[in-house]
């Protein structure tokens, strides 16, 4: 039985709780003995949601049991933390099996020194105020979720419930969390290492209109040349204009731009269709199935093949004829 302690403050976001909690509270549902889960403030006084909702924790943090997982919800009241929540974690944090964090939750546990020299994620909107404010950590605002030894951070909101998904999977197995996952109605398919945003969201859309139709046609001819020099006919630009202006008024360089589309699409292609990997490696722009190997495994960690097995659904049994 692995004791849950979901800390309760002024102000948290409420789906940065009850994600978690459900996801949790599933597991115990499906495979008894798992989890017991537990809420607490500071001094025990119910606490108010930024969205107005009232949630009534069981303890005070004094009162609290010993946590095998230890999860900070983010929120408003995450931006200047109670003196005392933070002087608590501080003293209770390395206590705990497992220290979580979702969305801007990662505020508390950085104030308190608990993330100096590891590597962590928040709300993208918040990653350069935590790595301007704290240093010692590793920042990186792309996955939506990072796991660091026994601390786990996670983006913003619904992130919470990919890791903690993760995390049930890890302690009671896939059979378990895919369960659980639809239950909730969720995917058991995003992995830690994915983008908050997809290619066309991380990236400002170009002010001129040769641009803008750029950025769509890469989005829809993943297959195609999409070299600079393509790309600048296409805009009717010089190649150094064209990579110049597309990095000013997008944000992100073309080449990075075009890898970050080629590898959504091949991650869809995999998912969703039967497509051998050769011919996904074609359609995606790759070329040879080692390329597309490489372009995996740099940024997901893991080789296509692999991928497919972990996250593609599994095929549905049609009813036998009688």
């Amino acid at each position: 039985m692995r004791t849950v302690l979901v800390v309760l403050f002024d102000d948290v976001q409420s789906l940065d709780v009850t994600g978690p909690v459900e996801v949790f509270a599933g597991a115990e549902a499906f495979h008894g003995g798992s989890y017991r889960i537990h809420t607490a403030s500071l001094d025990g006084a119910p606490v108010r949601t930024t969205s107005g909702l009232t949630l009534v924790p069981d303890h005070t943090l004094a009162d609290a049991p010993a946590p095998h997982t230890l999860l900070v919800p983010g929120g408003r009241g995450t931006r200047r933390p109670d003196p005392r929540l933070t002087d608590w974690l501080r003293a209770h944090g390395p206590r705990a099996e497992r220290l979580v964090s979702v969305c801007t939750g990662a505020i508390p546990l950085a104030e308190a020194g608990l993330l100096d020299g590891r590597r962590a994620t928040t709300h993208w909107a918040y990653c350069d105020k935590l790595a301007r404010d704290h240093p010692a950590i590793e920042v990186d605002p792309d996955p939506i979720y990072v796991r660091d030894g026994q601390v786990s951070t996670s983006a913003g909101v619904t992130s919470g419930i990919d890791l903690a998904l993760a995390l049930v999977e890890e302690d009671l197995g896939r059979e378990v969390a895919l369960t659980v996952a639809r239950h909730l109605v969720v995917f058991l398919r995003r992995p830690g290492n994915q983008a908050q945003f997809s290619a066309q969201l991380a990236v400002q859309t170009a002010r001129r209109e040769p641009l803008r139709e750029v950025q769509q046609w890469i989005t829809e001819h993943p297959g195609d040349d999409l070299s600079v020099e393509s790309l600048a006919v296409r805009a009717r630009l010089s190649p150094r204009h064209f990579a110049r202006a597309f990095q000013t008024e997008t944000g992100m360089t073309p080449g990075r731009y075009v890898d970050r589309v080629r590898l959504e699409h091949a991650r869809r292609l995999l998912e969703d269709t039967a497509n051998g990997v050769e011919e996904i490696s074609r359609a995606c722009g790759y070329g040879t199935p080692e390329a597309m190997r490489r372009a995996f495994v740099k940024t997901l960690g893991t080789a296509p093949a692999e991928y497919r097995r972990r996250f593609r659904p599994a095929p549905t049994r049609r009813p036998a004829r009688t």
